[in-house]
């Protein structure tokens, strides 16, 4: 988070160390159950005010998007009823549609922004949720086991320290063709102890798991599986998983410091790489 009182927010890229699909509801809607953390990596959201809304976007990933009515800052920004008028820039330092909540991190940022600068009521989670599944938790943007649609969201086990790498192919996945294309059965609600010690003791409870739309990304996208055997040969890999509906991997580490020693070796024509702490810890639930 920033400091509260000046008109910057970030939109921190979304993790999911396990995802499991454990039903999905009379109206389609899947039901999932994850445990979700906060990557350093992030776009970062400027307001200034204005007469009117206006969104200008840039950053290494900016021209993948548009300011157009549909941009889900702007979607946003609708939804808390445009009291006043804002200048945001959006720099896009995330790939887009690449399973680390990029958009839903945004329009989270949006939510937590404009309230500050516009001096009105706080966003809602049910703001947050008619936006999509992954905003709520990003809104909070923090440590959470996030299920139901997104909606259900309840505290993580205390984490230990440990070093993270990010790694897209350089797609574009759509989420809703994977989960579309996925066939099987659900997937239980896993019991989960109240604290790992170490990294190591956390990989190896998470390695028992899944993220459940990993094969049908694959099957659908065969570059998810280059950089997750990319991540599983790096020294000491922990836990090597792709997050949300892909194409992002990421691959788990004791330290930090041993993540960004790897991520060097990772670089391809064409692929984005992220390495460094989780984001701390700072809203609890």
């Amino acid at each position: 988070m920033i400091d509260s009182r000046s008109g910057i927010e970030l939109g921190h890229a979304k993790i999911n160390l396990f995802l499991h699909v454990t039903g999905r509801r009379a109206d389609g809607y899947h039901l999932l159950d994850s445990l979700v953390i906060f990557a350093g990596a992030a776009d970062i959201l400027h307001a200034a005010p204005a007469d009117n809304l206006e969104l200008s976007i840039n950053g290494p990933f900016g021209t993948a998007l548009s300011p157009e009515p549909d941009n889900l800052v702007l979607r946003a920004a609708r939804i808390l009823g445009i009291p006043k008028g804002a200048h945001l820039t959006l720099e896009k330092n995330l790939p887009v549609a690449s399973g680390i909540g990029g958009g839903s991190a945004d329009a989270a940022a949006t939510l937590r922004l404009l309230p500050r600068l516009w001096g009105t009521q706080a966003a809602s989670p049910a703001h947050a949720l008619s936006l999509g599944a992954d905003v709520p938790v990003c809104l909070a943007s923090t440590p959470c086991r996030m299920a139901g649609i997104g909606e259900i969201l309840t505290p993580a086990p205390n984490l230990p320290p440990f070093g993270i790498v990010l790694l897209n192919p350089g797609v574009a996945v759509a989420t809703a063709a994977i989960f579309r294309a996925r066939t099987g059965a659900f997937s239980p609600a896993p019991n989960l102890p109240s604290a790992w010690r170490t990294a190591a003791a956390m990989a190896a409870d998470l390695t028992i798991l899944q993220n459940d739309l990993e094969h049908t990304a694959i099957a659908l996208c065969p570059p998810i599986a280059d950089a997750l055997s990319a991540l599983h040969a790096t020294p000491g890999c922990l836990l090597a998983r792709m997050s949300g509906s892909g194409a992002t991997c990421f691959a788990l580490y004791d330290t930090p410091a041993q993540a960004e020693s790897v991520a060097r070796h990772l670089t391809r024509p064409g692929w984005w790489s992220w390495a460094g702490a989780p984001k701390p810890f700072t809203h609890p639930l």
